[in-house]
């Protein structure tokens, strides 16, 4: 994902320590704006004494940034890049599944509304966003991006890798939308509907993963021709665990937030008050909208 400052590929492979600062640079720089936001731009958004960013919000995007941050950093990349395609496939997943959701949990719904102000931006979201386009838009991404032809270009043009990395996040960011939107203009979905959503986000990639697994020789050349880490373990071996990464660790993950939301739900309708608190806090923020 960064342009390379340091050769690697020398005596000690990746284990040589070659930091990549155009990716510190880009995500100090996320940073940067998000505090310059709530600094600047968040007073004037929320009510008198209130934060623009509760401490909660802050971490989850400090950490969402983070995560972003070692997936395209030493060693992640140079493995990633140059040896393993299951730690490919790792990276992947942190740049779909786990950034992207902690950064929409730490964006503020004034912080996100005025990234979307613009009117062709507000005017796609509506339509992308919405379920069944944002797991058509996600899914077919993915398994565009697990094709030989372009996992075998990406991996050797930089530009290209970079750019196929950042339109992954982009359309991560779309498909945990319906379940995490910070905005009520573009609402979650009920939490029913969560579910089922996430469930169907499970399904789509059993079928790369399966050819990936259950593969009896390697259909990336890049990888089948890099140079072995750990003895013994080839490129059709490091192929197998690449499925397995991406179907189990994935499903897994995706598995442990549908739980989470059916306790929470679960919870919910037992205690009989958070739909009514709900909505308030909904009409709240529409009149706060319509008095901007």
């Amino acid at each position: 994902m960064a342009i390379e400052l340091l050769a690697h590929g020398e005596v000690g492979g990746p284990w040589n320590w070659a930091p990549h600062f155009d990716v510190w640079l880009i995500m100090g720089g996320v940073l940067a704006l998000y505090w310059a936001a709530c600094r600047y731009w968040g007073p004037s958004h929320v009510s008198p004494g209130d934060p623009p960013a509760t401490k909660s919000q802050v971490r989850y995007f400090a950490l969402g940034v983070l995560t972003l941050w070692i997936g395209a950093d030493w060693p992640i990349h140079e493995i990633s890049e140059d040896y393993l395609f299951s730690v490919h496939t790792t990276q992947h997943l942190l740049f779909s599944l786990v950034a992207p959701a902690l950064i929409l949990m730490g964006t503020p719904d004034w912080m996100a509304r005025r990234l979307l102000r613009p009117r062709w931006i507000m005017a796609t979201m509506r339509r992308i966003s919405r379920p069944l386009p944002a797991l058509i838009l996600f899914n077919g991404f993915m398994v565009f991006t697990h094709w030989p032809g372009f996992v075998n270009a990406t991996v050797q043009n930089e530009a290209l890798h970079f750019g196929a990395h950042s339109l992954l996040v982009a359309l991560s960011l779309v498909m945990w939308w319906p379940v995490l939107s910070p905005m009520p203009e573009l609402p979650r979905i009920s939490p029913p509907g969560q579910m089922l959503y996430l469930f169907g986000q499970t399904i789509v990639p059993t079928v790369p993963a399966s050819f990936l697994t259950f593969g009896d020789f390697p259909f990336y050349r890049v990888y089948a021709e890099a140079p072995r880490l750990i003895t013994g373990f080839d490129a059709t071996a490091d192929q197998g665990v690449a499925g397995l990464v991406m179907k189990v660790g994935g499903g897994l993950f995706l598995w442990m937030i549908i739980a989470i939301l059916f306790f929470k739900w679960a919870a919910q309708q037992e205690s009989g008050t958070p739909d009514a608190t709900k909505w308030q806090d909904l009409e709240r923020e529409l009149n706060k909208v319509e008095t901007r």
